[in-house]
């Protein structure tokens, strides 16, 4: 079940990516700068070869510094332990009370497969199958614990009901896990998950797993397109098709002042670039394209990336998203407290509990 979904919610997310920023600390004025536009969530992105502070570690930094605002690091599923990772997630979504999210990617090269020395690298389509894997194991694991599980029972000296942990006992094609899980159930039950469903072998996993689904497309036909398939994949998999989020990603350069769009970047559509589909133009005109996109049942919503992050994210804030507000077409403050709130979708129910799986 999900939440009622009408074509008048829009969702808005922005990348809070900076080059050569080492300071946690810089991402805190970014983040709480979205919060104030009431963004869904900021994303942080993160490979094995990026020069930097690990993302999911910044944005834990992060969260007690903002209240609202959904935060969704990167955290690459290959060469990495599916236990550990499913921890260190719910982990964020206990630090920040329930606005974590974990957008998932691959690794495909063998420069970074050796900096593991585990395994050689593998095709996209392999490493996606075992992403996959990894999304499910990580929801079983974060159902181990019933809600209810943790009785902190000063007088019987009792913390946890064992009756309420459960096995989940996978077995992937690379790996096994038992379980249960060394946290407790987070506060959404299922931190948000998120995928870039552009490429091929991503969308199958973003169909079958994903919350949020970001799309790198040039027109809003292109978009329609794309989205289509993805919900239907999603209904071929058993999925409401209203669970899933189609986002279009965007890079924006809003430069230095209100100018109309270049030919090529707004109105019509972006541009396609080595770094993904640029909008360069004015604040206005990104609002117009939002809106027209949205629509016309195109995406649900937009993820942007700031070509300058300091610049573009103010001037995102401030009159892009400021312009969608006052014409209605974007909420003025949060609705409720968690990321999945946000997005309108339910708290999962527990597959252990409602089953009555046993440990």
């Amino acid at each position: 079940m999900t939440a009622p979904h009408g074509r008048g919610l829009l969702h808005l997310a922005a990348a809070l990516d900076q080059q050569a920023a080492f300071d946690a600390a810089s991402y805190v004025g970014p983040a709480q700068l979205a919060e104030r536009g009431g963004l869904d969530f900021v994303t942080l992105g993160d490979t094995f070869t990026r020069p930097g502070p690990d993302a999911l570690a910044v944005l834990s930094r992060v969260a007690p510094a903002t209240r609202r605002v959904g935060l969704v690091p990167t955290v690459t599923t290959t060469h990495t332990e599916p236990f550990h990772v499913q921890a260190a997630v719910a982990t964020l979504d206990w630090v920040s009370r329930g606005r974590a999210g974990w957008q998932l990617d691959v690794s495909t090269t063998e420069g970074e497969a050796r900096l593991f020395g585990r395994r050689h690298a593998a095709p996209a389509d392999a490493l996606w199958r075992e992403a996959g894997e990894i999304a499910e194991v990580a929801a079983r694991l974060w159902d181990s614990w019933e809600d209810d599980a943790e009785i902190r029972d000063e007088a019987t000296g009792r913390f946890i009901d064992r009756d309420k942990l459960h096995h989940v006992d996978f077995r992937g094609a690379t790996f096994f896990v038992k379980g249960p899980s060394i946290v407790p159930r987070p506060p959404q039950g299922h931190p948000v998950r998120v995928v870039d469903a552009t490429e091929g072998p991503a969308r199958r996993v973003a169909a079958r797993y994903a919350d949020v689904a970001l799309v790198r497309v040039v027109g809003p036909a292109q978009a329609r397109a794309v989205r289509a398939e993805l919900r239907d994949a999603a209904a071929e998999f058993g999925r409401n098709p209203d669970t899933l989020r189609v986002l279009g990603s965007l890079v924006v350069d809003l430069g230095d002042g209100e100018r109309a769009a270049e030919p090529g970047h707004g109105g019509g559509g972006p541009r396609q670039t080595a770094q993904g589909p640029l909008y360069r133009g004015g604040p206005v005109d990104l609002a117009e394209l939002i809106a027209a996109w949205h629509a016309s049942e195109a995406v649900d919503g937009f993820h942007l990336t700031p070509v300058e992050p300091r610049r573009d994210l103010e001037r995102l804030v401030n009159a892009t998203v400021a312009l969608l507000q006052h014409r209605g077409l974007f909420r003025t403050f949060y609705p409720g407290s968690t990321l999945r709130e946000h997005l309108g979708l339910a708290r999962p129910a527990n597959q252990y509990a409602v089953t009555g799986g046993t440990s």
